[in-house]
């Protein structure tokens, strides 16, 4: 065996510090580095194997070996795959000696800043070298499946390496790690601890397709870890002390299988690890895309909504894998922020990540992927509401608020989410409807559906601005979630039929059944003209116009906003997250029909001193106001006026 050494081109120490603590958060992705890479050893020696009879291989037992030496502090990860080469070795492991510092410092600054580079973990060989994170020397020995002749490397990543040539070299890779002594305060672990290995290969390797064996130690453990072990670390332990090889990983990854052979007892367990939810999921959608870009999709819509859903800090995404290999546990990027309760996974043959292979990159992939989740997430409701409908009534009333943010982010699905979204109406008292049951329903002459928004359906069911569809039978929505005072002006129609609000612009339900003619409505404008000129100037800056109201029956008066102008709730919305938008000023609108406006427009026309008539003008404003939940513009001075006129009346 002829050993030679090699000097680093660079500054080897600064660019392993460098990388060792910018690239990664996690010291423990070590682990997750060298299993992977020698998972697609395995895998290269597979596909080697049926592309060539002859290759002189062992491809009888395929695994992954994790051994611990507590004695010397070392660790070994060890593969009977494809293995490399002499100048594999210093092409692939060796890169790092190739480029200055200065070069990999800029390179990585961009894809940190940009989300780009992804060729950087190939050419930086950054997974292998992460190592130097938890080790003070790595040595590598492998053999190329093939040949017969294998090569050891060894650095302390400081100034230099080795290469030589060895001839009693098994088939593959290991790689040995010279441990660290463990370090709570720099969040380094006693990885000589099987239950410490333990964890780490069920949180990032559990569904590697290889079988990941972990070699029992003759070392005893320490009481502290058989303390804290659990029912099924000690079972281990016990098979360990006993010789026999442990598996750690399960290598059921349940979105590769093909439905019939998993049961819902299996995918509710999946369901209940990743989301730590103790219930079943409600519904479980499969999703596998093939052609030039593949991956699959395990995903669950729960039964019942977390209770920081609405919270700023709610962690939201799937779990992303790539090749079975964990990458991340809340991906944002692979969901849009509506569908933020979906739970599940997402398994990539390949994507673009960056050094760290814990940043994933926006391209065209993702969006592709998100577009096709999105669109089977909707449409696995749509057959929920028809095929399901006690599941699906259970869904819209966990998530239904939630959902309902799609119709102003996501114009793609805007027209399904619409199919899918069900509402409360004065049709029943209990069952919601769809639009489309709406559209059924409406009346001859009807052109629009109507709607009303606010806090709850008693307060929209006793508004004023009820009372003529009420009496005309002509059914209104009532919308009583806040993303409900959006989104309708966003989506303005449905299927052609306009979406308009009881309470604002003018309400023309003359072709519904109306007894009052045309001739009679203009006499009575006539009539009533003075009265409302002279209150528009009374009430000066706290109305836009006084005119009479068709939507009105039993109460006096009401508050109603202009066709194009936004609500009071809208605009306290919008203040609250920092915007700030001018005061509407809004519509009194009377009815002539009551005794007190009669009243009032007799007072008006007989009497020269109107004093007296202003402060009942007022009232009958604040009482408007009270009537949709509003506040009057002084409280004090309508008690006040409420009293005086109290007292004049006994």
């Amino acid at each position: 065996m002829s050993t030679e050494t090699f000097e680093f081109q660079v500054e080897a120490r600064q660019l392993l510090q460098l990388m060792i603590h910018s690239v990664y958060s996690n010291k423990d992705v070590f682990l997750r580095e060298l299993v992977s890479n020698a998972s697609d050893a395995l895998d290269k020696l597979r596909l080697a194997a049926l592309r060539d009879d002859t290759l002189d291989a062992d491809v009888s037992d395929p695994h992954i070996e994790i051994e611990i030496d507590e004695e010397s502090r070392t660790l070994t990860v060890r593969d009977n795959g494809i293995g490399m080469s002499y100048d594999e070795v210093g092409r692939l492991i060796g890169t790092i000696a190739n480029s200055g510092t200065a070069t990999f410092a800029q390179e990585l600054r961009e894809a940190q800043e940009e989300a780009g580079a992804e060729g950087l973990i190939g050419q930086f060989g950054v997974g292998f070298y992460s190592g130097f994170m938890v080790a003070d020397e790595m040595t590598l020995l492998t053999r190329r499946a093939g040949e017969s002749q294998g090569t050891r490397w060894s650095s302390r990543g400081e100034g230099t390496y080795t290469l030589a040539r060895v001839d009693d070299a098994p088939q593959g890779t290991s790689v040995t790690l010279h441990l660290k002594p463990a370090d709570a305060d720099d969040q380094l672990h006693d990885y000589t601890a099987d239950r410490t290995i333990r964890q780490i290969v069920k949180r990032y390797s559990d569904f590697i397709t290889w079988p990941i064996r972990l070699i029992p130690t003759t070392a005893p453990a320490t009481s502290g870890d058989t303390a804290s072990a659990t029912a099924s670390d000690d079972t281990a332990e016990t098979a360990a002390a006993a010789g026999e090889p442990e598996t750690l990983n399960s290598m059921k990854a349940l979105w590769a299988r093909s439905r019939d052979e998993v049961s819902d007892d299996e995918y509710h367990e999946l369901y209940k690890h990743i989301s730590h939810d103790w219930r079943d999921p409600l519904e479980t959608v499969r999703l596998q895309a093939e052609g030039t870009f593949e991956y699959q999709a395990l995903l669950f819509l729960p039964s019942h909504a977390p209770h920081d859903l609405y919270n700023q800090n709610h962690q939201r995404g799937v779990q992303l894998y790539v090749k079975r290999v964990f990458i991340m546990d809340d991906c944002e990027a692979l969901l849009p922020p509506y569908l933020r309760f979906v739970k599940g996974v997402v398994d990539a043959a390949d994507l673009s990540l960056n050094v760290s292979r814990e940043i994933l990159q926006q391209d065209r992939h993702i969006r592709m992927m998100q577009r096709r989740l999105t669109k089977k997430v909707v449409s696995t409701v749509k057959d929920m509401m028809t095929a399901a409908p006690d599941r699906y009534a259970t869904f819209w009333r966990e998530f239904g608020a939630v959902l309902k943010e799609g119709l102003l982010t996501d114009s793609d699905n805007r027209d399904t989410l619409l199919a899918v979204s069900s509402f409360a109406t004065t049709h029943s008292e209990d069952e919601p409807t769809t639009l489309k049951a709406y559209l059924e329903r409406m009346k001859d002459g009807q052109d629009a559906v109507y709607y009303l928004t606010g806090e709850s359906r008693q307060s929209i069911e006793n508004s004023p601005h009820m009372e003529a569809f009420r009496a005309k039978g002509i059914e209104v929505l009532l919308l009583t979630d806040p993303v409900d005072e959006v989104w309708v002006d966003a989506v303005g129609e449905f299927e052609g039929k306009p979406l308009r609000s009881v309470a604002k612009g003018e309400v023309d339900l003359g072709g519904q059944d109306d007894e009052q003619t045309e001739d009679e409505r203009e006499k009575q404008g006539e009539e009533y003209a003075g009265l409302l000129g002279w209150m528009k100037e009374q009430l000066g800056e706290d109305v836009k116009e006084v005119r009479l109201s068709s939507r009105l029956t039993v109460s006096p008066a009401c508050i109603v906003s202009d066709a194009h102008d936004l609500t009071p709730a809208l605009e306290n919305m919008y203040r609250a997250m920092g915007q700030e938008v001018p005061r509407a000023l809004r519509i009194l609108e009377l009815n002539p029909d009551h005794a007190l406006v009669k009243g009032l427009n007799q007072a008006y026309n007989e009497r020269a001193d109107r004093a007296g008539l202003a402060e009942t003008a007022e009232l009958l404003h604040g009482l408007a106001v009270l009537a949709e939940g509003g506040r009057p513009k002084e409280p004090g001075r309508f008690v006040k006026l409420v009293a005086d006129q109290l007292e004049r009346a006994l």
